[in-house]
């Protein structure tokens, strides 16, 4: 099968079989890593209500791969019927998970190990191409879960770094780059391109389908927005200043009394914030972190700018002028590498703005994909032509007004779970993601 927007191919059942069971593994190494970092009590406890114990996490992604590979693959008889409803995300709100009678942590890995061992037996018998089943084609499934449990261990990642205990997590800072002393912003002309896509074979349902989309012409930042510059924004009143807040992100941050990014605190003349359970001198050059989409978008009123919609951060994202093409990733179509992006929890912050040239989009936009979740003006919609698969309450449930899309990815992010087209949303109150933004304006200069 070929993508039509960018032209790869996906034909190759034993290679995607590979590629499932590569993904499988590398997830379940990081969840190993996270769930093993700390004691057991750390395990159960709940370091903030808008979090679930790590414990549950650990067990719900046992839970929802048995659920798919096991029961709905491959036809077995569940193996724990009578933990399903503790796991179901949507039966229990995650401040109410540590009152329920969750698995203990050792029970929660035995049973995730069990899981996984049958679960990979069934990825060596079952058909990949042929079947007409849209669940096992291209090992959709698989995929599916992969992905699954690498959105479950970034959310574990946001969980240690609200955790008030000692440093348990260390990873190597990002490799030194020269400062970035390219232009601030680039031009993405105006016409149509391809947004979405119809042929990715694990693409979740609401990247679905690939349809054209008419963009007029817009500036947008080359980087995203970096700390020192939001610090000017802070130091010239933007949070006592309502002309730059939506009503309803003014009243949040007076009755929440927040005045920085969650985690930052000023200290004399400097500002500081905790990372991991250390404290640090915020470093200026690197993506601000922790910021709501009603930071991002009073810090863009501000600046005279705007946030870029969705379409148009796809559109600096994937398109190449010269071809008409959309890529997979700003840099083409291979997989990602650590010369495109900062991805997978390998370093545990952003990369400093301008990094990673090689990764670069045609028009030379810097660091679409990782480092920070990008914050855009979008609600979450469905494309025309979206169908809820394998199920409404993935996407469907979660359509309107209420939350935000997020594009991009961040450092906590794998990249099976993370493309060009990857739409992933939020209210627009939350800051414990990894959340940053960059910033756009229309070609014809009217920013708001």
């Amino acid at each position: 099968m070929t993508d039509p927007g960018t032209g790869t191919t996906f034909d190759d059942p034993e290679a995607l079989r590979k590629r499932a069971l590569a993904a499988l593994l590398t997830a379940r190494e990081r969840t190993a890593l996270l769930t093993s970092c700390v004691e057991d009590p750390e395990l159960t406890a709940q370091h903030s209500p808008l979090m679930s114990p790590l414990v549950w996490d650990l067990a719900h992604i046992g839970n929802q791969e048995e659920l798919w590979l096991l029961r709905t693959v491959a036809g077995r008889d569940a193996l724990r019927p009578d933990i399903d409803g503790l796991y179901d995300a949507f039966e229990h709100p995650r401040a109410e998970r540590p009152s329920l009678p969750l698995l203990p942590p050792a029970e929660a890995r035995n049973y995730a190990a069990e899981v996984r061992g049958r679960a990979l037996d069934i990825l060596e018998s079952t058909a990949f191409e042929g079947t007409g089943a849209r669940l096992t084609e291209a090992g959709f499934a698989f995929g599916m879960i992969a992905q699954h449990e690498q959105q479950h261990d970034e959310t574990m990642l946001i969980t240690h770094q609200l955790r008030k205990g000692p440093v348990a997590l260390t990873a190597p800072d990002p490799i030194s780059a020269p400062a970035f002393t390219g232009p601030a912003e680039v031009l993405v002309p105006g016409g149509p391109f391809t947004m979405g896509t119809s042929t990715e074979p694990w693409a979740l349902d609401n990247e679905r389908p690939a349809h054209a989309r008419l963009v007029p012409p817009f500036y947008i930042d080359t980087t995203p927005v970096t700390n020192e510059a939001y610090q000017a924004f802070i130091a010239d009143g933007g949070y006592t200043d309502r002309r730059w807040w939506a009503p309803e992100g003014w009243a949040h941050i007076r009755e929440h009394s927040i005045g920085a990014p969650l985690f930052w605190r000023r200290d004399g003349g400097q500002w500081l914030r905790r990372r991991f359970g250390a404290t640090e001198v915020v470093p200026p050059d690197e993506p601000v972190l922790h910021v709501s989409w009603y930071e991002a978008d009073a810090y863009a009123r501000w600046a005279g700018r705007r946030l870029p919609s969705e379409a148009e951060w796809e559109k600096a994202a994937r398109h190449d002028p010269e071809t008409g093409r959309s890529t997979r990733y700003p840099w083409g179509d291979a997989d990602p590498t650590p010369e495109h992006a900062n991805l997978g929890q390998r370093h545990l912050r952003p990369a400093p703005a301008g990094s990673y040239p090689a990764g670069q989009s045609p028009l030379g936009v810097r660091q679409l994909i990782g480092d920070v979740w990008e914050w855009t003006s979008s609600e979450l919609l469905p494309y025309p032509g979206f169908h809820a698969f394998p199920y409404k309450e993935y996407s469907e449930v979660f359509f309107g007004s209420e939350h935000k899309v997020l594009r991009g990815g961040s450092f906590a992010v794998d990249a099976v779970a993370c493309r060009g087209t990857f739409r992933n949303w939020d209210y627009p109150i939350r800051r414990q993601i990894f959340s940053g933004f960059r910033t756009a304006r229309d070609a014809s200069g009217d920013s708001v």
